[in-house]
Parts: C-alpha cells; sequence; structure tokens
C-alpha cells in the first residue's frame, strides 16, 4: 500500500522517500512543490490550503494504485499539506521509484498531474490586495 495522505504540519520528503525505496528500485524521483512569493504576476504573503480530508485522501490513494497499476514495478507517495503556509513552505510532495529512470521519472510526473486535476484541495492566496480563492470567480447577477 501506498503512502499518501493529507497533512496538518509540516511535510517531510525523507518519509516519502523511504516508503517507496527498495532493493529492486535502482531509480527514485521525488517533486516537491513549494509555496512562492507570487502568482501571475502578483505578490503572494501566505497561501491556505483546504481540504475535506477524508474525500482528499482517498482519491490520493486511488491515484497511487492507479499509477502503480499502469506503470509496472513503480512505487509512489505523495503527501499534500493544508492550512496556512508561509512562502516557501512544502505544500505538496511526490516520490516514485522503478528499477529504471524513466520509469520512476513518468511515474511522479503522472501523479503530481493526476493529483493538481483530482484531488479536491482549494488554494487560497493572501497578498496586497487581500484574499482570494484560486481558480474561482464571482459571478455578478443573477
Amino acid at each position: 500500500m501506498s503512502l499518501t495522505g493529507i497533512r496538518h504540519d509540516a511535510l517531510d520528503l525523507s518519509e516519502l522517500v523511504a516508503a517507496v525505496s527498495h532493493e529492486a528500485a535502482g531509480a527514485v524521483v521525488t517533486f516537491i512543490g513549494a509555496v512562492r512569493d507570487h502568482h501571475q504576476g502578483q505578490p503572494v504573503t501566505l497561501l491556505e490550503y483546504k481540504a475535506y480530508d477524508r474525500m482528499a485522501e482517498s482519491e490520493l490513494a486511488a491515484i497511487a494504485a492507479e499509477i502503480e497499476s499502469e506503470i509496472e514495478g513503480t512505487r509512489v507517495a505523495c503527501t499534500h499539506r493544508v492550512g496556512e503556509l508561509q512562502v516557501g513552505d512544502l505544500a505538496v510532495v511526490c516520490a516514485a521509484s522503478a528499477a529504471h529512470r524513466d520509469e520512476a521519472f513518468s511515474a511522479c510526473r503522472e501523479l503530481i498531474e493526476r493529483v493538481k486535476a483530482r484531488v479536491p484541495i482549494w488554494k487560497r492566496e493572501h497578498g496586497p490586495n487581500g484574499p482570494y480563492w484560486v481558480g474561482w470567480q464571482e459571478v455578478a447577477g443573477g
């Protein structure tokens, strides 16, 4: 079973590397998503991530199982942080292992792409113009 989960505290890359490492794995690839100080040309001072933890954890586990069944010989792990994050904090960490680098890179890339597309986590950015939800626009009128 893959290591996946929603975390309310700092993420630990070494935990994920340990979870996917084994004697047959000649390659381990990682991805770290960190809070940056800007978005679309605007300053960012703080991020808030919100999730329905059980639903998000279920989807993370499903994604990991899919990738491990689709890319033979891989192991993957992913944790995503929720709550208030400062610039530089780790928001998401992914790891993938395989016998060879091509499969490990493919698995890690597919893991983060599916997480971003499917896991119900919402992001609220804070900047000089106040906080706003990313990917949501208020509709005026009716």
